[in-house]
């Protein structure tokens, strides 16, 4: 294990200038989360998702149908009332002062395609009525200087029926990687606790952070935090502190074709963004296991970083993936379970020893 956390923490992706001379040179990709509506659902996501996508009517409006433009599915909104035009949106990663391309297959009376957030207005693209048939929706926009992030959408119109999508696209240049790493370059006398998954929380754990005023970067699943999240509110309360991406599933994403590694990053990101009001801006590989795509995905997902550890002070282990006490920037590996209010002090004692103290995470990554 420590042979391969040492590659871990070695390896490095450095992340490009997202500048319009950065995207230039860069491959034009599809950089829309399941565009065709073919990826399944990963496992824990919430029962109706769409992977990829967020509609306003969630099942009741929106459905994955088999009568595709290609492919064997296709989106169906039914908007469920006259107040409803059965938006369906997602977020797309974008670099700064870049031209892309946004298309997609529709059917129906009254579809519109659109970007919100680009820096810029941006005139939808809409048909009145496709005849019954599919017919393509394209439009092109230029992002403003601090565009990082564009929310792209389609919807119908009221009282216009239902309506189909697929085959969606936004072509333009491929984020840079994100960078991996298991510590964090710095000379200051820090460490970084990191608590992982969020499935058991318990008072003691809470109140000893509380007490000890510690700044903690969570990593939880999206359904334990969906279940509690005013603990996890509570438990990165602490300055510094911060609720950042672990997918969806707790699953081994190397062993996951890139589009699907997509779907649990994008989607964790999405559930994390909902729920606490700030877009992760770090992932937490399950099981530290990643790899090129891993890299990819997170960025086209808008993450920058792909964290692992150096150290594990999960259930009363002591290990340091390195000769020697803890050094300044290690990053130490916990889990929110059980044992996490005796895992906290010894690892504070650790610290301690070695003339350390916990700082928050975010303020030395971004």
């Amino acid at each position: 294990m420590a042979a391969s956390v040492a590659l871990l923490t070695a390896f490095a992706v450095p992340a490009a200038s997202a500048s319009a001379g950065a995207g230039a040179g860069a491959p034009t990709v599809n950089l829309v989360t399941n565009p065709g509506f073919e990826l399944p659902s990963p496992n824990l996501a919430d029962w109706g998702s769409i992977p990829g996508w967020n509609c306003t009517g969630g099942p009741a409006e929106a459905a994955v149908t088999t009568t595709a433009h290609s492919g064997t599915s296709a989106l169906t909104v039914t908007p469920a009332n006259a107040d409803s035009t059965g938006e369906c949106a997602q977020t797309v990663a974008v670099q700064p002062d870049t031209t892309y391309t946004a298309s997609a297959w529709v059917r129906g009376n009254f579809v519109y395609l659109g970007a919100t957030g680009t820096g810029r207005d941006v005139s939808p693209a809409w048909t009145e009525t496709t005849s019954g048939g599919w017919q393509q929706l394209t439009t092109r926009f230029t992002t403003g200087p601090n565009a990082h992030s564009i929310r792209l959408y389609v919807h119908g119109w009221y009282e216009q029926g239902p309506f189909s999508v697929d085959d969606v696209r936004v072509d333009g240049p491929a984020p840079a990687p994100a960078t991996a790493a298991g510590s964090i370059p710095t000379t200051d006398k820090v460490v970084f606790f990191t608590v992982d998954d969020g499935w058991t929380r318990t008072p003691e754990a809470e109140r000893f952070i509380a007490d000890h005023h510690l700044p903690i970067t969570a990593f939880p699943l999206p359904m334990p935090a969906g279940t509690d999240p005013d603990f996890f509110r509570r438990v990165t309360s602490v300055p510094g502190s911060s609720i950042q991406d672990h997918s969806v599933s707790h699953s081994d994403l190397s062993k996951l074709p890139l589009e699907q590694q997509q779907v649990e990053i994008c989607d964790a990101r999405d559930a994390m963004t909902r729920l606490f009001g700030t877009a992760p801006a770090v992932f937490r590989p399950p099981y530290f296991a990643w790899n090129a795509d891993t890299l990819q995905a997170a960025a086209n997902c808008g993450i920058r970083t792909v964290l692992t550890a150096d150290a594990d002070f999960s259930w009363g282990a002591s290990n340091i993936w390195h000769p020697g006490p803890l050094q300044p920037g290690d990053v130490i590996l916990m889990h929110w379970t059980d044992t996490l209010a005796t895992d906290l002090p010894r690892a504070l004692a650790a610290a301690d020893a070695a003339g350390l103290k916990p700082a928050g995470l975010i303020d030395y990554l971004h």
